[in-house]
């Protein structure tokens, strides 16, 4: 029985305010997923509210109170005993825009150390390049990067023209190209990280020597036009499944037993986050390589290209910084 119902509603409206933001954010991001103090927190709260129910039932000079409180009530009842089959829906939109890019944010750590074992390889190449011009060869283990840089950009550009027919079929194949990629960048991690920290340090070098040596031969122009368009996408979407790699090798060395395999239980979501935007990236950088990248002057300036690239890749960190924050609450 309630005997100071001023009091009862100052003392119980923060508490139900407070269940109130976490159903609201529960049910903008059906994707997400509760630390176990903040599931504790919220079956406190609703035992709460749900007794205070019960006690305001008694009182029949406040309906709306009573409405708000059997609202809440049901609410979370349907949170806590609904929720697999509700959560069980995938939606795409709601995926790429929201689960990705806070995944991506709730990781971060990981993420830096990819970025910063990939810079170190870019270092380690140029280094080298400069040290020992002969170690080309080593280092940029594509054939057609081997040659002199200044005759590759005069052949590129005898032969501008706009895509052909084939660059959807070359398209299809870079991503598909990409996404094995980016899967075996991610499986390297079973190796505890080491093979996925070798696999983002060998991209840097490769990316390394390859700058510097157009840099060098005085076609920064070409290679920005031509690296920057798919580049400032491709190169993040890798990074990404890198720290995925990263993630799941954390996982394993946490320890064997029920702790690892509980650890890999919960890692599994924000992996398949991981991976599944990776591929949406890696298939938009892939149309284009294929569509615009691979044009060259006089066909299509470089400047344009410059510009689209970091339009790009401006777009690209605004998104995943701020992208789903307002679910987060």
């Amino acid at each position: 029985m309630i005997i100071d119902l001023q009091r009862f509603i100052t003392e119980g409206r923060p508490l139900w305010s407070e269940l109130q933001t976490l159903l609201e954010r529960l049910e903008q991001d059906p994707a997400a997923r509760m630390e176990l103090e903040a599931a504790r927190r919220f079956h406190r709260l609703y035992r709460r509210t749900a007794s205070d129910l019960a006690r305001v039932t008694t009182f029949t000079a406040e309906p709306e109170l009573r409405a708000y409180l059997e609202s809440l009530v049901a609410r979370a009842y349907g949170e806590v005993h609904e929720v697999r089959g509700r959560r069980g829906r995938f939606r795409p939109f709601r995926f790429f825009a929201i689960s990705f890019p806070r995944t991506v944010r709730r990781h971060a750590g990981a993420l830096s150390l990819a970025i910063a074992l990939t810079l170190l390889g870019c270092g380690f190449g140029m280094l080298a390049l400069v040290l020992d011009p002969q170690a080309k060869e080593a280092l940029i283990p594509f054939g057609n990067l081997q040659g002199d840089p200044a005759r590759r950009v005069a052949e590129e550009e005898k032969s501008a023209e706009g895509p052909g027919l084939r660059a959807a079929e070359f398209s299809a194949q870079l991503a598909s190209h990409n996404t094995r990629i980016a899967i075996f960048a991610v499986a390297l991690g079973v190796t505890f990280s080491l093979g996925t920290m070798i696999l983002l340090f060998w991209n840097g070098v490769i990316l390394g020597a390859v700058a510097l040596d157009y840099i060098r031969s005085g076609q920064t122009a070409f290679l920005a036009g031509w690296l920057l368009p798919h580049g400032s996408i491709e190169i993040p979407a890798l990074l990404i499944a890198g720290q995925a790699g990263l993630l799941l090798g954390g996982a394993l060395l946490g320890g064997g037993g029920a702790g690892a395999r509980a650890r890999l239980r919960r890692l599994g979501p924000d992996l398949v986050a991981l991976l599944g935007g990776c591929a949406a990236l890696l298939a938009w950088a892939a149309l284009v390589e294929a569509f615009l990248s691979q044009v060259h002057e006089p066909a299509l300036p470089y400047a344009l290209k410059i510009v689209f690239g970091g339009v790009e890749l401006i777009a690209l960190i605004l998104f995943l910084f701020a992208s789903g924050r307002r679910a987060e609450g």
